[in-house]
């Protein structure tokens, strides 16, 4: 792939041992995975590992166990759901990475076209700290690194950085996937290019907001991040989720998109409520005559078809952050309109759309949408800074 990096088919697997970072980082409930979509999209990778005799083992971190070893964050409880979403048996080695020679006798006793899974790279201090005698420890357990945890690649761990640059490295085949898509949104995109920002805070998404305006054509802000930007245009947002702090913040972004002729798109209506809960009474206002004591928990129809041909005007489309309360009805219609309608220009073949972001995950799964995108990120906090413009550490450590 350009970029500098190399990929899997670019690696010697045959009958080697392959140290694969993956990202089994996932929702446990009572000793079993709730949703297994992380390990889903490294099943390509492994088989394509044991396809050659190699052997596949993974390292990942899993919650947040301080550096210490604590049998509640076990990655042996994952082992099972990898065993049945690779139709392969699964093993488990586990250590407490201070002494890998108990690890290291496992591994090679392990026949060819072995599926291993080591203990949570998390268990020693070591990992987050970036450590490079951990990473030495690591790097002895295997002949060469396949990183396909895109979802951990802004973090410089001592699995996703350090040790990618002591063995011949690559991407697997998700991250590669992912980088590709991200590359289709933002890197060099098909203009014109319009990117949806929603959520919660304009706080959390200060930099985003900033390094996006630089780069798309239009900039649809949404949710409640939506009701500092009104009031920062001097509108009254009643008792709406809104930070009046920031106010010079967004009039800032805004004079900066003006100059970069970046079209940025507001509601023009919203559906107020006076109580947040589902299903609560509501009312459609013009964003310029919102009840003072009532609350916008979604856009207007009127935003939404704005937002609809704003979409259609574009060949890519690059979205993180619901537009509304979607967890609640009927503070979900606009998101699901938009969503509905970026699934179609897409498989009618006029769109690129690439989301990521959790609560974006969730919005398109809740609208039935989530595999009609071109890509979806599960991954959240190296989307987000991907979106900044941020260089990821694990993605830096695999170039030449």
């Amino acid at each position: 792939m350009s970029d500098g990096f190399k990929t899997l088919d670019q690696l010697d697997l045959t009958n080697k041992r392959v140290l694969l970072r993956a990202d089994l980082n996932v929702p446990v409930a009572d000793g079993k995975v709730t949703d297994a979509t992380r390990i889903e999209r490294l099943v390509p990778t492994i088989r394509e590992i044991v396809k050659k005799d190699g052997k596949a083992i993974l390292l990942s971190h899993f919650g947040r166990p301080k550096g210490k070893v604590d049998p509640e964050f076990s990655l042996e409880q994952v082992c099972e759901a990898v065993a049945n979403e690779t139709g392969h048996p699964v093993g488990f080695v586990a250590t407490d990475w201070v002494d890998v020679s108990d690890a290291q006798k496992a591994i090679d006793a392990a026949p060819a076209g072995s599926v291993l899974v080591l203990e949570n790279t998390r268990f020693h201090p070591g990992e987050e700290e970036n450590d490079i005698e951990l990473a030495k420890r690591m790097a002895s357990l295997g002949d060469c690194y396949v990183n396909d945890a895109f979802s951990a690649a802004h973090r410089a761990h001592a699995s996703t950085e350090a040790l990618a640059r002591l063995l011949p490295a690559a991407a697997g085949l998700a991250m590669e996937a992912e980088l590709k898509a991200l590359e289709a949104g933002l890197g060099k995109p098909k203009k014109p290019v319009v990117a949806i920002v929603g959520g919660a805070k304009v706080s959390s998404k200060i930099d985003l907001l900033e390094n996006l305006v630089t780069k798309v054509d239009g900039l649809v802000i949404g949710g409640g991040m939506a009701n500092t930007f009104l009031f920062a245009q001097g509108h009254g947002v009643g008792k709406s989720l809104c930070e009046k702090d920031l106010a010079d913040t967004a009039r800032r972004i805004m004079d900066k998109a003006e100059k970069a002729n970046c079209a940025i798109i507001l509601p023009i209506d919203a559906v107020v409520s006076w109580h947040f809960k589902a299903n609560s009474p509501t009312r459609l206002y013009g964003v310029d005559a919102v009840d003072p004591d009532g609350m916008i928990l979604d856009m207007g129809p009127s935003s939404i078809e704005r937002v609809n041909a704003a979409i259609d005007d574009a060949h890519t489309l690059v979205w993180n952050g619901p537009v509304g309360a979607f967890e609640m009805e009927p503070f979900d219609a606009g998101t699901v309109a938009i969503a509905k309608h970026v699934a179609k220009r897409t498989h009618d073949g006029h769109l690129v759309s690439v989301a990521g972001g959790g609560d974006t995950v969730s919005a398109l799964a809740h609208a039935g949408v989530k595999d009609q995108l071109t890509y979806v990120s599960t991954a959240g906090g190296a989307f987000l800074e991907w979106m900044e413009g941020k260089p990821l550490p694990g993605v830096e450590a695999l170039k030449n």
